[in-house]
């Protein structure tokens, strides 16, 4: 046996060994992985076919684009792009790419990757497509350069480049494993499976692992050609509902609970445990399809007025986020350009009582609903569906509310139609047009298309077409002008209406610092770390 000398381990005094220790203990705590709590509901890890709040917070930890959203959550700073310059008339758009960016496999980025990835995601025809609507062509002068020609003047592709799924994809290495970025890429293109268990970015994270309605799993980066992700592996649990979010934070199981309502939230009494509640972009609404094909009465826009002026709005920010949220007049969420004094949705039921008298439907209907069973935001859209049976009984209206898997949802939605739901969206970047072209009734947005029941009923607002080219070809008082009227045309369509912006609760253990939400990927991985 060794004799024990007081303060002395192997000629190490001790006083010295807890000086080592505290210098490998911050290390050392950030290589625990980090776990978050979330509903994953991910309908894929293609960055052109993704498209949810999971699939955000994913590209934007695994793929970069050629800007990022600034501090301001506004501005556009840059990313694998240095500098870059726009003609007078938002035409053209030329980048210089970063000399030193590599790819996860040590490849350099290029200009030939930036040109693959933009035509690929054009081509491929995803939910995210719409954001390469207007591209006439793409020019690579040399291997750093990359020239953006645009059919029209585009004010916001500077915006639209800092979404996540503009994040620039590893050409080379997509293209061996089935990806295609030719015209035909909406059929030829075979490499979503390989997407599912492989990423081919430049971002701080790669993939690890993605077990479906299990956990999707990151680890560093060790390529990465910018400063190191602080956390070494990051975990996101599937966990659907907020109290069983909570209880894994409060049991240590979780560092992050991503969707504890306000109501949940204010169990949680711990010094372990921080809660912040902060203002949001995000927002739920509901919609109308007059297209479907289960519809018992057409949906037109006096039917559709009434319903809308049949919903208790505030008793739906009280009922589903205990009054933490705020309404929301239009498709394009408060606080993004052209909705300032944009007049707020309305309670009316002697007004809805009218407008269905003088359509011969006074004594009411019955309208099917299907909607995905899940909680977004703190919303469980079944209940929130549940308060506006109760608000639509009032003017003898009866829904049947069928609770289904989102994947059922996003099929029925296209085919044979949906006629009355519920559903959610967060920002993709600072700017407006991208909800004019998902939400607008303009000729093939993905909710003209839905609504529509793919052509079936005309509802193409063509002065919403136009406003909307005028909107790109502006800037400043003239922009938000157009974007205004805009958003007014939208609040008259009746398609989408929103019905509650909620606040969001940021939950999270005290020792996990740099938790904050972000407008362009809702929780930015990379400046999370252990204190």
């Amino acid at each position: 046996m060794k004799p024990h000398l007081p303060g002395l381990l192997g000629g190490v005094s001790a006083a010295a060994l807890a000086f080592s220790a505290a210098l490998v203990a911050p290390a050392a705590a950030q290589d625990q992985p980090l776990v978050i709590a979330r509903n994953l509901e991910i309908n894929s890890l293609d960055p052109h076919r993704a498209f949810c709040d999971t699939c955000q917070i994913y590209l934007s930890s695994t793929y970069q684009g050629l800007v990022k959203l600034g501090p301001d959550e506004k501005s556009v700073v840059p990313s694998l792009a240095t500098e870059w310059t726009a003609n007078d008339d938002q035409t053209q758009f030329t980048f210089t790419l970063a000399a030193d960016a590599v790819f996860s496999d040590g490849s350099p980025v290029e200009a030939k990757d930036v040109k693959w990835t933009f035509e690929r995601l054009k081509n491929i025809q995803g939910d995210p497509s719409f954001m390469m609507a207007g591209i006439s062509s793409i020019e690579t002068p040399d291997e750093k350069t990359v020239v953006v020609n645009m059919e029209n003047p585009n004010s916001e592709f500077m915006g639209i480049l800092a979404a996540p799924y503009v994040g620039i994809i590893n050409s080379d290495v997509a293209a061996e494993n089935g990806a295609s970025a030719g015209a035909d890429a909406a059929t030829a293109d075979q490499a979503e499976t390989w997407f599912l268990a492989n990423s081919a970015g430049s971002g701080p994270y790669v993939l690890d692992t993605y077990r479906p309605d299990d956990e999707l799993r990151f680890v560093r980066n060790e390529n990465y050609w910018q400063d190191a992700a602080p956390i070494g592996e990051i975990v996101i649990d599937q966990v659907a509902d907020a109290v069983s979010q909570a209880q894994m934070l409060q049991s240590g199981q979780a560092d992050i609970a991503m969707q504890v309502d306000p109501d949940t939230a204010s169990t949680i009494n711990s010094p372990d445990i921080t809660i912040e509640t902060v203002p949001s972009y995000n927002f739920i609404y509901v919609m109308f399809s007059p297209g479907a094909e289960g519809n018992q009465v057409p949906l037109d826009l006096e039917v559709r007025q009434a319903l809308a002026y049949a919903i208790d709005y505030q008793g739906i920010i009280d009922f589903t986020v205990g009054g933490e949220g705020e309404m929301q007049a239009s498709p394009i969420p408060n606080g993004f350009p052209g909705t300032e004094g944009l007049p707020m949705p309305e309670e009316n039921l002697d007004k809805a009582r009218e407008l269905l008298a003088a359509k011969g439907l006074e004594d009411g209907f019955a309208i099917d609903v299907t909607v995905a069973s899940m909680n977004v935001y703190g919303v469980d859209l079944a209940l929130l569906m549940q308060k506006i049976q109760q608000d639509f009984a009032r003017i003898n209206v009866t829904i049947n509310i069928q609770p289904v898997a989102s994947a059922v949802w996003r099929e029925q939605i296209a085919n044979p139609g949906i006629p009355f739901s519920a559903r959610f969206y967060a920002p993709d970047y600072y700017g407006s047009a991208q909800y004019v072209q998902f939400f607008g009734m303009i000729p093939d947005s993905w909710w003209e298309r839905n609504a529509s029941g793919q052509g079936k009923v005309d509802l193409v607002n063509q002065k919403e077409v136009d406003l909307l080219q005028q909107a790109l070809a502006s800037s400043g008082e003239d922009m938000e002008k157009a974007y205004h009227e805009i958003a007014l045309e939208m609040i008259n369509d009746r398609i989408i209406v929103p019905v509650v912006s909620p606040n969001l609760v940021l939950a999270y253990r005290s020792e996990i610092d740099g938790v904050r939400y972000s407008a362009c990927c809702n929780l930015p991985l990379a400046e999370i770390s252990r204190k």
